[in-house]
């Protein structure tokens, strides 16, 4: 991982391969960010050569210039911010962002000096820094090992001034978390399954104050925990439940976060089509995003209890596979009548959600790569939040929006319950194929439990089927392939209850 530090000498003399600078868009092009503090012939160098370039300053936007006057770093990277218009209002977010394009335009050198923003930004550039320098090299072979660039090896974030905030110890521990996030979607499934997934979590909560708890196939059997166990039976690879426990004293508030892990979906006997599996090792985004939030909580001591909940999972089509008929009884004893085997998430989702209403916290929060319906409504970079509860769905879009997350409440109309009356069992898993993903959260509403007062547990449900997985180029700190999407929300989120 990139290492990071801040500084507040002058970012002129910096003794490192690369200065990176912001840009903003201006009405003839590319225009130095306000308050880019460098000397009058550094500035006046950049600004013709931007000109001549013709570059524009847009988000995303690199433009690299060698032998600046008056910078001792080799090289100086102007990087667009964009303008502050409807689409990313947010200045932290803006230079989060070019934070990211930078340090992923900077994989192969050894140190560069980020000065963009004012102090306030701080600690957004450092997120995006360390976001943006990420590259999944786990499994290249001896054809690309050798000529792979690695990310940047270390990285310094301009600050004027003290600061009372780690700004670096805080950034890195989020960006470790997402980065964690990302490694587990990006792991093929042939590597990464329930057993494995549960391992990888166990050992990385090692030493931690976390602690772990992993339900096999007969502790879920014995546990009632049918959804699960339906999904998982067409496979070889046995499903798992992990409970993940977070609980500091004095904890101002016990939340439940329920995460979706089908480490590989091909669909069951409703089988996807080819192209339809191709990115199907990302659905376990949802469980990946929970395991690092919670550890990430632990790390940063945030003083709120946060139990996880991973519901594993691989669904295939084996002898054993469930099929459209078929009726499960859920944990809590609810039977449900299996109508499209392809809608396996909402399955583990729901005894997740069961098991998770019996210790009834103050309030549940379940992440899953739910339905291809919110991509269709929402895109493949915004994530739909649903409630039962006003407050918290905008509460947990809130959180999503302040950390650089694209997010949208959606609502739950209850003539959408109907849909999936069952004459032969408690009610069906689908319904109506209008209005899909909110199909899938009525159904997983049906689930939350009650608290102590008799009232039904305040209950969210985010559906990152868009964000999880970037099958197009990078941008801003974005990768192609897993995108860690949910874990600086569910941290945001938490650290809002404290």
């Amino acid at each position: 991982m990139t290492t990071l530090t801040l500084t507040d000498g002058k970012i002129a003399s910096a003794k490192v391969d690369a200065l990176v600078v912001a840009s903003t868009a201006g009405t003839d092009g590319a225009v130095l960010a306000e308050g880019t503090d460098l000397p009058k012939n550094a500035r006046t160098h950049l600004t013709s050569n931007l000109t001549a370039t013709g570059a524009t300053g847009k988000a995303d936007e690199v433009a690299t210039f060698a032998g600046v006057p008056g910078v001792s770093a080799g090289l100086v990277l102007v990087v667009g911010t964009g303008k502050a218009d409807a689409a990313v209002p947010d200045a932290a977010e803006r230079y989060r962002r070019a934070a990211g394009a930078g340090a992923r335009a900077l994989a192969g050198k050894k140190s560069a000096l980020f000065a963009l923003g004012g102090a306030e930004h701080a600690r957004a550039v450092a997120e995006g820094v360390l976001l943006g320098a990420y590259a999944f090299q786990t499994f290249l072979g001896e054809g690309k090992s050798s000529s792979a660039k690695a990310p940047l090896e270390a990285a310094q974030v301009h600050v004027k001034g003290r600061h009372k905030e780690d700004v670096a110890g805080q950034a890195s521990v989020v960006a470790d978390a997402v980065r964690y996030a990302r490694d587990l979607v990006n792991t093929p499934p042939n590597v990464l399954f329930p057993e494995s997934f549960a391992t990888s979590v166990s050992k990385r909560a090692a030493g931690s104050k976390v602690k772990l708890e992993v339900w096999d196939a007969d502790k879920l059997q014995a546990e009632g925990c049918g959804g699960i166990l339906g999904v998982g039976q067409g496979s070889g690879r046995p499903p798992r439940l992990v409970t993940m426990t977070y609980k500091p004293r004095g904890a101002k508030a016990h939340l439940a976060f329920v995460g979706k892990g089908i480490t590989f979906d091909s669909g069951g006997l409703c089988i996807k089509p080819g192209t339809g599996m191709v990115t199907m090792k990302c659905d376990m985004a949802g469980a990946a995003a929970v395991a690092a939030a919670v550890l990430a909580l632990a790390e940063l001591k945030v003083p709120v209890a946060v139990t996880g909940y991973l519901c594993l999972a691989e669904n295939m089509t084996g002898d054993l596979a469930q099929r459209p008929g078929d009726i499960v009884t859920m944990r809590g004893g609810r039977t449900v009548e299996i109508i499209n085997t392809d809608a396996e998430g909402r399955l583990v989702m729901a005894d997740g959600i069961a098991l998770a209403s019996e210790h009834k916290p103050d309030a549940i929060v379940d992440i899953a790569t739910l339905t291809g319906a919110c991509v269709i409504a929402l895109g493949n970079r915004t994530m739909g939040v649903m409630a039962n509860d006003d407050e918290l769905r905008e509460r947990v879009t809130g959180a999503a929006s302040l950390v650089g997350e694209a997010a949208w409440g959606m609502p739950l109309p209850e003539e959408i319950r109907g849909s999936m009356d069952s004459p032969v069992a408690d009610l069906k898993h689908t319904g109506d194929r209008a209005g899909g993903m909110m199909v899938a959260a009525k159904f997983l509403e049906e689930f939350v439990g009650k608290n102590d007062a008799g009232e039904t547990i305040k209950w969210s449900h985010i559906d990152i089927a868009g964000p999880a997985f970037n099958e197009k180029s990078a941008w801003g700190y974005t990768p192609t392939g897993g995108t860690g999407s949910g874990v600086r929300a569910l941290i945001e989120l938490a650290q809002s209850y404290a």
